[in-house]
């Protein structure tokens, strides 16, 4: 299973090169710069750092210290690492349902699409799932322990993966505190007392093991370090609870949405219990998540009267909790969610599926068991069914074939009694193969092509938006053939709208395409200030730094509205000659950020000091002369 998931993760993995050029940039920045490295910073300059906490560009800017950097130290560490999350997972499984279901727990979450898409990226995502999947394994360890001394020692573990976790993805870490502390309360070997001091230990692991990065940052002398990108007051705290915070459940505070109630939230369509469902979402999650919601109901039912500390019940806690607080945040957050969030999702369906439907073959003599079973086999060939007469892939012919293969399933399923007979065999093969087809499709297809950008889809015709770079830039239209929105199921909606930045380099998403011309490449190249250009966003930065391989200073952040130099800060930057060019419009307008923030008052001065040349497509000024 391992060996099958590393193909998959890394066969031709260099064809989507630096795949994400946000994180990419800040990697080389990190390979450049100490400093950058421990903040996270998009330039090696410092000017600013990328709008997430560092954990995840720790780990890709070493691997490309060692080996040099280029698209494999990028993205090879990133599929190891989702490797170990599919091992991890299986070893946690294994630890409370048997070896059997560990495999399938392992192989569900290798096979998911959102996994395989982010598997293959430079994302944060990547160890924010292997961290959370650490997580369920130390308390798992914990609930087996029999041993005070040993589960404190487990759950102590479990917080420190959170709190780094946080370090990786912010808020969305937290969301399966929740299960961890239920099933510890719940299946914990000591007494009551006890079990709530080990948590409250737990707890305090991990805001130790988060917090101290955070305050690193805040003691920091704030004119000796990056501004913090994405925030309002240059902190990192306010970073957590604004932006990737309540920002993200509420909107506002620099994400879109805020609509609730139904509306449409950036990027991942209409509020509400069907979010999981529909669109782009519905197609990287949820094929196997009819089934685990059914495995789950019926796993709890028939474990009702088992032990306080049954490992089985406490794995369906466990899993089941981690999936219905991240399918319901995820549902109705109002803020920005873009579909690949989802792939926190996955271990959670994995897990709950495996364990419950498990737990079902065990009480196959019963005819209620059989049917529980036959009905999660009929939920997810329907569903898969629906999945793919929406799609527009040219594999969407294996719905017929998950269609023959249910009806093998449910009939020998429903036939069969506790021993094993062929019918009985053939339909549970037939019934294994019926939950796999459709998201194996999906996952080899996603893997098959090159995959680039901020916002980047599952399967063989998905190449992302990332065209432009930036949030949003409409690069393939979410990756159909057509270059619009996937196929709407029934009820789908997809915002493909995306934060504006009026006059900033090209408009959204830098409006370069993602590439700098040879001849702005080149000016660029032949600097030796302290950062070679100056820009209105973090998206063109990025790309800019990757082509010329030197520090360009982003204004204001990812759409432009980040306070990241004052204008007093740059003129003084200018008359030291520590910043050599500014890069303004895309087709000769007028440099700038959005209309309120500093980066518009700096682009104002540019022009009214500075002669205006054109290089390439792009209109550049020397602040040299």
């Amino acid at each position: 299973m391992l060996a099958g998931t590393a193909v998959l993760y890394l066969w031709n993995l260099s064809a989507s090169g630096y795949a994400n050029d946000f994180y990419a940039a800040a990697v080389q920045a990190g390979t450049q710069s100490w400093k950058a490295w421990l903040f996270g910073s998009l330039d090696s300059g410092n000017a600013i750092t990328v709008d997430k906490p560092p954990a995840a560009l720790w780990v890709m800017t070493l691997s490309a210290r060692i080996f040099g950097f280029s698209s494999w130290s990028l993205l090879v560490p990133q599929a190891l690492m989702g490797v170990a999350s599919v091992g991890v997972l299986h070893a946690t499984v294994r630890r409370l349902a048997g070896p059997g279901a560990g495999l399938m727990a392992g192989a569900a979450l290798a096979l998911t699409p959102a996994a395989v898409l982010m598997f293959r990226l430079d994302n944060p995502y990547t160890l924010l799932v292997l961290l959370m999947v650490a997580g369920a394994y130390f308390v798992s360890r914990a609930v087996d322990a029999t041993a005070t001394k040993a589960s404190t020692r487990w759950l102590l573990l479990a917080g420190t993966a959170i709190g780094f976790a946080f370090l990786t993805k912010m808020g969305q870490a937290l969301l399966v505190v929740p299960a961890f502390g239920l099933v510890y309360l719940v299946a914990g070997a000591p007494r009551l007392r006890a079990r709530i001091l080990q948590l409250l230990g737990a707890v305090v692991a991990m805001v130790v093991s988060a917090g101290w990065f955070i305050a690193l940052v805040e003691i920091w002398p704030a004119a000796s370090r990056p501004y913090i990108g994405g925030s309002t007051t240059n902190s990192l705290l306010e970073l957590a609870l604004g932006y990737n915070g309540l920002g993200r459940l509420l909107g506002g505070s620099g994400n879109g949405g805020g609509s609730g109630g139904g509306g449409n939230t950036s990027f991942g369509g209409a509020t509400g219990i069907t979010r999981m469902f529909t669109g782009e979402i519905g197609y990287e999650i949820s094929w196997l998540l009819p089934a685990a919601l059914i495995a789950l109901v019926a796993g709890l039912w028939l474990t009702r009267r088992a032990p306080r500390t049954d490992e089985v019940r406490a794995g369906l806690v466990l899993w089941g909790g981690w999936m219905l607080v991240s399918a319901l945040v995820f549902s109705y957050m109002s803020g920005t969610m873009h579909p690949y969030y989802t792939v926190a999702l996955a271990p959670g369906i994995a897990g709950t599926l495996t364990i419950g439907g498990r737990e079902l073959w065990r009480h196959r003599d019963r005819i209620l068991a059989r049917a529980t079973l036959a009905l999660m086999v009929a939920a997810t060939a329907a569903w898969s069914f629906v999945l793919l007469a929406g799609s527009s892939e040219s594999y969407a012919w294996v719905r017929w074939v998950i269609a023959g293969l249910a009806v093998l399933g449910v009939v020998g399923l429903l036939a069969g009694t506790r021993r094993l007979s062929r019918v009985q065999l053939v339909g549970t093969v037939a019934a294994v193969l019926t939950g796999l087809v459709g998201t194996s499709a999906y996952a080899v297809a996603t893997a098959s092509v090159a995959h680039t950008g901020s916002i980047p889809s599952v399967g063989a015709t998905a190449t992302g938006m990332g065209g432009m770079g930036g949030p949003g830039g409409m690069g393939h239209g979410g990756g159909r053939p057509d270059g619009g929105t996937p196929p709407a199921l029934p009820g789908a909606t997809i915002a493909r709208d995306a934060a504006t930045t009026d006059g900033a380099v090209g408009g959204p998403g830098g409006g370069m395409g993602g590439e700098a011309s040879t001849e702005l490449t080149a000016l660029l190249s032949a600097t030796d200030s302290t950062w070679s250009a100056a820009v209105g966003t973090s998206q063109t930065a990025a790309g800019l730094e990757l082509a010329s391989g030197t520090a360009v200073m982003s204004l204001g952040g990812w759409s432009g509205s980040d306070s990241a130099v004052t204008l007093e800060q740059f003129q003084q930057y200018v008359d030291n000659g520590r910043i050599h060019y500014y890069v303004g419009g895309g087709q000769g307008g007028v440099p700038g950020g959005s209309a309120d923030g500093t980066s518009s008052r700096i682009a104002a001065w540019v022009e009214a000091n500075f002669t205006a040349t054109t290089v390439g497509s792009q209109t550049v000024y020397d602040l040299t002369t």
